[in-house]
């Protein structure tokens, strides 16, 4: 049996999250071992986006014409196109091999219930790779009644779950979520909240960069406790999973109109310091309440870099271990590209990529459109 047939084979992921950073490429081949599988990274590489790039999305998430929607989306493809393109060059492997790009595309709208919208030009990709594509991964399951995120709970246990420790895996991106792997257990998960959006916005409207490297900045303040209460006030932090959100929520506006109601009048290093304090609090309570049992915690995503944020993490949830992927050796910022290289794979194959306890959908979903090489 060949390993195509069988689900093995070399795929490509790009993922453009909500952070705005850049595109993450991943090239992976991977090795089915019984019911798991193993991941071996071929190559990876972060495809930054110049200023302008990033400004033309940030403005698409907010208004655009139906001419600007349009253009964006297939220079977005250009984009992508090139990302794998590099990827791909830097892993050395024959375009023979490769079975398929899987692309999350760059949100623009998230409305759980109703709607979601990935920015995505599969078609450009195809055609400048001459590779099969997998999109719009979300839209099915959001058709079957679920959230359509998170997505990556079912590659978390595929390649982390282990039948000797109850883990739980973080994602810091823009946005966070929690998986549960208990041990013989049913896989949970949901998004807990802001990850990094609200750090980024903060700290670009006041450092004029896009990021806080390592939470430098968020060091030298002091969390504000009356302002975490007023901010902890957000009613989707009490909503039950499964549940997920987007900068459609937490952004600048949400923010600023949280800090006008408690009346700060404080720095902008302790608004910083707070914002640090609200993901670790809310990725606590989230654990704490339906994951009580865990006993190692490994984050990944870009937030598993902020020094500050997981210094306040590991506070939380004490005694937990709390370490990131990279003990388990998949670093942080490859696990969300890696993930929808196995995504795609998972749809050649015709098996379902969502797993309906944690997006609410009416049941598996085969996700993603293909469009073959």
């Amino acid at each position: 049996m060949s390993s195509e047939s069988n689900g093995g084979g070399v795929c490509v992921g790009l993922m453009s999250g909500t952070s705005l950073d850049g595109i993450s490429a991943a090239v992976a081949r991977f090795t089915p071992e019984g019911n798991r599988f193993r991941a071996d990274l071929l190559a990876f590489h972060v495809h930054e986006y110049a200023p302008e790039q990033r400004d033309r999305l940030k403005a698409a998430m907010q208004s655009a014409t139906a001419r600007e929607y349009c253009r964006l989306a297939v220079d977005f493809g250009g984009w992508l196109a090139d990302a794998a393109v590099q990827v791909l060059a830097e892993a050395g492997v024959a375009r023979a091999e490769v079975r398929a790009i899987g692309t999350h595309g760059q949100t623009l709208w998230h409305e759980p219930g109703h709607s979601t919208w990935q920015l995505d030009a599969p078609a450009v990709i195809a055609e400048r790779t001459g590779l099969a594509v997998v999109s719009d991964f979300r839209v099915r399951d959001v058709a079957a009644g679920g959230q359509g995120a998170p997505l990556v709970p079912a590659f978390h246990a595929a390649l982390f779950g282990t039948p000797a420790t109850h883990r739980v895996i973080v994602n810091i991106g823009g946005i966070a979520n929690i998986t549960d792997l208990p041990p013989g257990g049913p896989v949970s998960g949901f998004d807990t909240g802001p990850g990094n959006a609200l750090l980024d916005l903060w700290c670009g409207r006041h450092r004029g960069t896009p990021f806080d490297a390592e939470g430098s900045w968020a060091a030298t303040g002091k969390v504000a406790p009356a302002l975490l209460d007023a901010l902890l006030g957000e009613p989707f932090f009490a909503a039950k999973p499964p549940k997920s959100t987007h900068r459609d929520t937490f952004n600048l506006a949400w923010l600023e109109g949280r800090l006008k109601a408690a009346g700060w009048r404080g720095e902008a290093d302790d608004v910083q310091a707070t914002l640090v304090a609200l993901t670790a609090r809310t990725i606590g309570d989230a654990i704490r309440t339906y994951a009580p049992g865990a006993q190692e915690v490994l984050a990944c995503g870009g937030g598993a870099n902020n020094a500050a944020l997981m210094k306040a993490l590991e506070a939380e949830l004490k005694p937990r271990r709390v370490a990131t992927t990279e003990t388990d050796g998949v670093p942080v910022e490859h696990v969300e590209a890696l993930a929808f290289a196995w995504l795609a794979r998972e749809a050649l194959a015709g098996r379902p990529g969502n797993i309906p306890a944690v997006t609410g959908a009416k049941g598996p979903r085969v996700l993603g459109a293909i469009y073959p090489r």
